[in-house]
């Protein structure tokens, strides 16, 4: 299968090329991220800052709408070079209003929603706002052909809306056990018949964690490994704890293809 790397996304009227494989930093403004090294400097170096406020691990607690928004507002008003410079920011949210309060009061360029449009309004919204929205497979697992299928349906509502840029997270760790996530990964070249990007979120969790006995804390290396792989399979945007480390897989990837 032919692998398409002909890709760009308009985030806020600058055309981001994705035939170069770009880093998302994860910024965690919670006090029970599943990993907090996302705090580190190195996160800065991203190609792409992804900023969430409520955490998706497993067994977390509810956060209000106004919690988390506070929780964001609170980021932004320490962070203030962020909104008036010019780095790419997503906001990692599932809650429609917070990602327009995030997109219009702070100068984010992109959405990433882990929840594959829970929220009713939410599709309607990042077509309204005009910004790149990251589809998440977040249901319950059925084999990659059902998982195709819910996709396109999501992509059509999408485009029936207006909405122009989407990616697609094929969602590991939402509603799929260790084997679903590994075939999942085994067939990721199969999403290309989308032919949109693909964005993959393997930092640290716990298919990595089950598979080697180990805590997320000794997940880097798996991490690495497995980020390989996607990235071999065609993998757009890595959304990472740790750039560094990301950032070198790219680069010796890219030196591998300019050398055939």
């Amino acid at each position: 299968m032919r692998i398409p790397l002909d890709f760009s996304l308009n985030i806020r009227g600058r055309l981001v090329d994705l035939s170069a494989v770009k880093v998302m930093g994860i910024v965690n403004c919670t006090p029970d991220s599943f990993f907090r090294a996302g705090a580190s400097d190195d996160v800065w170096d991203a190609d792409i800052l992804d900023i969430g406020a409520y955490s998706t691990r497993p067994g977390h607690g509810d956060v209000s709408e106004e919690e988390e928004k506070n929780r964001l507002k609170a980021f932004f008003g320490s962070h203030k070079e962020l909104t008036v410079g010019d780095r790419l920011m997503s906001v990692d949210t599932f809650r429609a209003s917070v990602a327009r309060m995030c997109v219009e009061e702070y100068g984010v360029g992109m959405v990433n929603d882990v929840s594959g449009g829970a929220d009713r309004e939410m599709f309607r919204t990042v077509a309204e706002l005009g910004v790149p929205y990251v589809l998440t497979h977040s249901g319950e697992y059925r084999g990659l052909s059902e998982m195709m299928k819910e996709l396109i349906e999501k992509v059509q509502t999408l485009r029936d809306l207006g909405q122009n840029d989407i990616v697609i997270d094929p969602g590991f760790g939402f509603g799929k056990t260790l084997d679903d996530n590994y075939d999942v990964l085994a067939n990721l070249e199969q999403l290309h018949l989308l032919d949109l990007p693909i964005l993959v979120g393997l930092s640290r969790k716990s298919m990595i964690q089950k598979a080697l006995g180990c805590t997320a804390s000794e997940a880097l290396n798996g991490t690495t490994a497995l980020n390989t792989i996607a990235v071999m399979k065609g993998a757009r945007i890595l959304r990472v704890h740790d750039v560094k480390e990301a950032r070198e897989i790219v680069r010796l990837w890219e030196e591998r293809i300019r050398r055939g």
